[in-house]
């Protein structure tokens, strides 16, 4: 170990192992003691700087030395070891105190001036200082240091100054701009008729005193700020979001890279037909505030003008509305493989920019769009949910709905008492909990399982509802058989209806009817107009058949008169099946069904004899 006693510029040794030095009474005192894994009970003491040094007991039993610490204070003379006796005892705490080993105070004639430098070096930070210094001989408690006797400045060298920032030395030992700094920029904030320091690329270094020399060379020089056009305007919002709400303030910032914006003009023009100028940069510095009274995408534009020039800046803002609900709307049973249109119905219909995600059934992918409505087909009969989440902002809302798929089923109309209408507030909540009330009452009027009742009610007064009787057998039977089915279901249902025996209780008091109001012939889809052109083209589509079947029944009996052989007809017969697609088949009694029975020809009268008529469609 080493000890310094002018500064660090001679070193000489002191021990040969380690130990831990406490500086007591300003240095005046040195307290040693060895590190080691053995117990001991001897310290050192040295009032020389070092030189020489005294032994001294501390504790009367051998001590673990775990560490030693010094009382705050640079004149203190109190100290504290800490170990412990043995490895299973206790902590101990050993505190020294050093001042019964002086006699007196340090006087005057005990000092001696000590002059302070590096290497023969008397100016250190810019100043020589004088120090008073105790004679090493002298064995006196200093007390409170009185800090230097004399310092005067030091004429300022190169040595005094450090590189600026954006600057760095080179080999010649100028400070320099580095590669990535613009000693220009200093300016780009500076308004025309101030001033700003510039720098020479020197700056003494923090608490150095030198003066005269090259400090004025190497100051930073006052400059005035030189005009310039305006270069790098931005336009951002306070909070720097592109959206906004409608009738809330919104606060545009103006930032300009180079150029005096203070002298300038501002030009802000909003997009919502409000414009504004300002003359300087002071009735903008907390921000330009404008309030949007309507939603939309608007195009904001700023423009910085002065004498030397001018630039502009654009800002798209989004201000939206919040989203409070979404309805999806869409028909509640459809035919397979036909178009369906599905809306969504937003509150407020006005909310600013939107994204539809749609998700139909299963599927893993949505479909993304910017309108609310869509079309699309189902090729597999069965129910169907269709979700849409709509995103305005930062709000994301979304609504569900089943749709029936099916290639054959029957509609109905229904209506009920009056007095419901003195209940119905005209909302979906309360439509679908009558919807499932009112199936509720068919089932246990009818005995028809549920799954083959869909009801729906239709919004508007008076109330009424929309049945749907969805196919008995599943999509793989014979149609002729499903028909019959629904043709069986619908009977029952209107038999039902018109004896009064459907209604429920909707409240304590308060009886509804259920009635039948009309029925369609099946494959329906929903309530649309190009319904009722289905039903009609199916209708129009049976009259044309009986009329078929009647003209080719008088065209075959004019020519079984001319050419009796069987024979001959019968091969004429295969060649009419062999020309035929597959399809529907009428034969015998060429029967056309319709709502009220069915038509009949004449062919009734000759029954052995059986002609295929194909049906289109």
């Amino acid at each position: 170990m080493f000890v310094s006693s002018d500064a660090g510029n001679t070193w000489r040794q002191i021990f040969e192992e380690e130990h831990s030095v406490l500086y007591l009474d300003q240095g005046g005192v040195l307290v040693a003691m060895k590190h080691t894994s053995l117990p001991i009970r001897h310290l050192w003491l040295s009032f020389d700087e070092g030189r020489s040094w005294s032994k001294y007991s501390f504790t009367s039993l051998p001590l673990f030395v775990d560490g030693v610490l010094g009382e705050p204070g640079e004149e203190t003379l109190i100290m504290t070891v800490f170990g412990h006796f043995s490895h299973r005892s206790e902590w101990q705490l050993v505190k020294v105190d050093y001042k019964s080993i002086f006699d007196r105070r340090c006087e005057e004639e005990d000092y001696r001036p000590w002059q302070l430098h590096s290497q023969g070096e008397a100016c250190i930070m810019g100043a020589k200082r004088i120090y008073r210094k105790r004679k090493s001989e002298k064995k006196c408690m200093q007390g409170k240091y009185a800090g230097a006797m004399t310092s005067e400045p030091c004429v300022c060298t190169e040595a005094d100054f450090d590189c600026d920032y954006g600057y760095e030395r080179h080999s010649n030992g100028q400070c320099l701009p580095a590669f990535w700094y613009n000693p220009s920029s200093l300016s780009k904030d500076c308004s025309l008729g101030q001033s700003y320091l510039n720098s020479t690329g020197y700056r003494k270094v923090v608490s150095n005193n030198c003066t005269d020399g090259v400090r004025e060379r190497y100051t930073a020089k006052p400059q005035q700020c030189p005009g310039k056009a305006p270069q790098g305007l931005h336009i951002i919002t306070s909070d720097g979001k592109l959206t906004a709400e409608q009738g809330h303030n919104v606060t545009f910032l103006v930032q300009l890279e180079e150029g005096d914006l203070q002298r300038s003009l501002i030009q802000v023009d909003f997009g919502d037909g409000i414009a504004v100028s300002y003359a300087n940069l002071s009735s903008t510095e907390d921000g330009i505030k404008h309030i949007y009274q309507n939603v939309g995408i608007f195009r904001v534009t700023v423009m910085v003008e002065n004498s030397l020039g001018s630039d502009n800046a654009v800002l798209y803002l989004h201000v939206t509305c919040p989203l409070e609900h979404v309805h999806l709307s869409l028909p509640f049973v459809t035919t397979k493989n036909k178009e369906v249109n599905a809306t969504a119905v937003l509150w407020p219909s006005q909310v600013g920019t939107l994204t539809y995600v749609w998700w139909f059934g299963n599927n893993t992918e949505p479909l993304i769009t910017l309108e609310g409505s869509i079309t699309f087909t189902f090729s597999v009969e069965g129910m169907n949910t269709i979700t849409v989440q709509v995103s305005a902002g930062n709000t994301i809302l979304q609504d569900t709905k089943t749709i029936a798929v099916y290639e054959q089923f029957r509609s109905l109309r229904l209506s009920f008492s009056p007095n419901l209408d003195d209940y119905n507030p005209d909302i979906p909540e309360w439509r679908r909990d009558i919807s499932r009330v009112v199936k509720r009452a068919l089932v246990e009027a009818t005995g028809i399982s549920s799954k083959h009742i869909l009801v729906a009610v239709l919004p508007g007064l008076p109330t009424s509802a929309e049945l749907f009787i969805l196919p008995y057998r599943e999509a793989t039977a014979e149609n002729k058989r499903t028909s019959a089915d629904l043709e069986q279901i619908s009977e029952r249902l209107i038999q039902k209806l018109n004896q009064n025996l459907v209604h429920f209780e909707l409240k304590p008091g308060v009886r509804i009817l259920v009635h039948a109001a009309h029925l369609t012939t099946a494959p329906l889809v929903d309530l649309t107009p190009s319904h009722s052109g289905s039903a009609m083209l199916m209708l129009l589509s049976v009259v044309f058949v009986g009329l078929a079947v009647f003209v080719i029944y008088k065209f075959k009996r004019a020519t079984s008169g001319h050419s009796p052989e069987p024979k001959e007809r019968k091969c004429n017969q295969g060649s009419l099946d062999r020309g035929l697609p597959k399809g529907l088949w009428i034969t015998k009694r060429f029967q056309a069904k319709t709502r009220s029975g069915s038509i009949s020809t004449a062919a009734e009268s000759q029954s052995t004899k059986e002609i295929p008529t194909y049906v289109n469609g």
